[in-house]
């Protein structure tokens, strides 16, 4: 099965599909199972959108099935990203019955999840699609779903924030109250953190952002800011620094994201797709079995 951009490979991945099957099924599909006692034809079925959204996660769903079961033909009738309108055919499947109502909910548990954060990240990137800021994640996600989550927002039109603490350095309030303030933090973090990871500062007020560009950072977060405050923080980092990247954050949503992009900053980060999507609602359906 070739790999779709942006989703983990399935040596990462399985792990988590194994576990989540495991805990749906338990120790067998009771129903399935006592219906379906004798060897049965293969099975047809579709599974069809209930609402308009975009589409992301088949290439997993397809993986489920065939965890299951390796003779499941699952046909995807829409790429990634694309979009979704009631009524429309997004897969159709074929193959032992068993191996279809066994995976149904967990396959469609997750596409519906991620094309609904897919669906609202969509939303919030084709605000700012005419202007140079780019749309990026959070690290609030669903414990053990981060990877998919994350790969849905990239499905959106997103852009992948850090996907966990290794991943690069950020430096933020918690952390400059306990080092005794912005420098003290820097150096600290500069005797001990490998190269080439970057450094970020999360900074509140113009002061914080001037004690940043005293002691150096790749990237300034401006956090919950007022755009008047922010625009005036962006002039001041472009004229120290026209290198230096500059993050928006705090409070984002489809009514404000625009003006925020406005002031000039390179990145908007916003957990909003993913906290605050809702599922796309998909159903399956069989059809009558092949002979």
């Amino acid at each position: 099965m070739r790999m779709i951009a942006g989703l983990p490979p399935w040596v990462v991945v399985d792990p988590l599909l194994h576990r989540w099957l495991l805990e749906d099924i338990g120790r067998g599909d009771r129903a399935t199972g006592s219906i379906y006692i004798r060897e049965t034809p293969p099975a047809r079925a579709e599974w069809t959108a209930k609402a308009s959204g975009v589409i992301a996660g088949l290439p997993v769903a397809q993986r489920v099935f065939h965890i299951l079961d390796e003779k499941v033909t699952f046909e995807a009738q829409l790429a990634e990203g694309e979009p979704c309108h009631p009524g429309q055919v997004v897969a159709t499947l074929s193959g032992p019955i068993e191996a279809l109502l066994m995976g149904e909910r967990v396959a469609l548990n997750l596409v519906m999840r991620l094309s609904g954060i897919a669906t609202l990240t969509r939303q919030y990137a084709e605000k700012i699609v005419d202007l140079p800021a780019q749309l990026v994640d959070t690290r609030k996600t669903t414990p053990g779903l981060r990877l998919l989550e994350k790969y849905a927002t990239l499905v959106g039109g997103a852009r992948n924030h850090r996907m966990g603490l290794d991943d690069a350095v950020m430096i933020k309030d918690n952390h400059i109250a306990a080092a005794g303030g912005i420098g003290a933090a820097l150096a600290r973090i500069r005797e001990y953190v490998p190269y080439p990871l970057s450094i970020e500062v999360e900074t509140e007020t113009l002061d914080d952002v001037r004690e940043v560009l005293q002691y150096g950072a790749d990237i300034i977060m401006l956090d919950n800011m007022s755009l008047e405050l922010m625009r005036e923080a962006v002039q001041l980092i472009r004229a120290a620094n026209q290198r230096l990247k500059i993050e928006a954050s705090g409070n984002i949503t489809l009514e404000t994201i625009r003006a925020v992009a406005a002031t000039g900053v390179d990145y908007i980060s916003t957990s909003a797709p993913i906290t605050r999507s809702t599922w796309l609602d998909l159903s399956m359906k069989l059809k009558k079995p092949t002979v």
